[in-house]
């Protein structure tokens, strides 16, 4: 392969595993890389420094292990690095002050490695997060999307929810964090909806319904770059994260229609890699649900991560296309 020298740039939590499976490649490949998590390590050592002028920019990341010229990085993979928090033990405000600065500049200067390879940008990350962006992009790329309403109308949501002749579900906007009066924690997962249920608190936020599609079996298809990986899985809930120890996953082979419209959607969003989710029906209509740019891939079978690992040691090593 013909790739740029330079040094990979890793951007994760120390707790990520899931990175350790193409970190391993890349170290069989004898690739450079140089791991860090800067919502964290910068608070503990680790340091990072840019500079500007007329003649370009330049900068240095230290860690406890490494000195990396950040003029010398072939790609960046944004990984799972933890959230910029204020330095421990600071005042409220002066923590959120802190932690806003490192978020627009420890954020921005690691946004902005000239000539490195993303994968995804951040920025592209975060646009590519908004559910309402995702279905306009997924309608006009040619994927088959259920009927959905956001809304914060509570007339309006019931008249959407009893109009689908399969029912409806709700689903959040976003996997907020959400604690019960208890202060436990608590996740959010897709649910069936009764259009006599829904309440006026609809009107407190917005909420986002959607047909039922009557699917058979989900499917996950993993994108890097333009190599695609799909399992079929097969799970007796509505939503299969919900109790993943009884789903069951088995490679399957991606319709070429599916296959374009992905292409299409991860070139209008700019990303590089993407884990869409689909229901697939009877009749062998593929129903788009969502793409998450940053998904998880390890807990597929393991000749499907095995492969999805590989391709994303490939795009790291390659760097930016010349």
């Amino acid at each position: 392969m013909a790739d740029r020298p330079g040094a990979v740039l890793v951007l994760t939590n120390p707790y990520d595993v899931t990175a350790d499976l193409v970190l391993r490649r890349l170290a069989d490949r004898r690739v450079p890389v140089v791991r860090i998590d800067p919502g964290a390590d910068l608070h503990t050592g680790a340091s990072l420094s840019a500079h500007y002028g007329t003649g370009g920019q330049r900068g240095t990341l230290r860690t406890a292990s490494r000195t990396l010229d950040l003029t010398d990085v072939r790609s960046v993979w944004v990984r799972r690095p933890s959230p910029y928090d204020p330095p421990p033990d600071m005042a409220e405000h002066d923590g959120k002050f802190a932690a806003a600065q490192s978020f627009w500049g420890t954020g921005g200067i690691l946004a902005s490695l000239p000539g490195a390879h993303y994968v995804n940008h951040p920025w592209r990350i975060r646009d590519a997060e908004y559910k309402p962006a995702q279905l306009s992009a997924a309608s006009r790329s040619g994927f088959l999307v259920p009927a959905t309403a956001i809304t914060t109308d509570p007339d309006e949501a019931r008249e959407f929810c009893a109009g689908q002749p399969g029912g409806a579900v709700y689903k959040p906007l976003w996997d907020s964090r959400y604690r019960d009066s208890h202060g436990t924690a608590q996740q959010i997962w897709v649910c069936g909806v009764d259009p006599a249920e829904i309440t006026d608190a609809v009107s407190l936020c917005p909420h986002l319904f959607q047909a039922r599609v009557p699917k058979v079996f989900d499917v996950r298809v993993t994108a890097v770059g333009d190599h695609l990986f799909g399992v079929r899985v097969e799970s007796p809930d509505l939503d299969w994260r919900h109790r993943q120890d009884l789903m069951t996953c088995t490679p399957i082979e991606i319709p070429e229609a599916v296959a374009r419209s992905v292409t299409a959607y991860l070139d209008e969003l700019g990303l590089v890699y993407g884990a869409f989710d689909f229901a697939v029906t009877a009749d062998g209509a593929w129903y788009f649900f969502e793409c998450n740019a940053n998904g998880q891939w390890a807990w597929q079978p393991a000749e499907t991560t095995a492969a999805i690992a590989d391709a994303l040691a490939d795009q790291l090593q390659k760097g930016p296309d010349t």
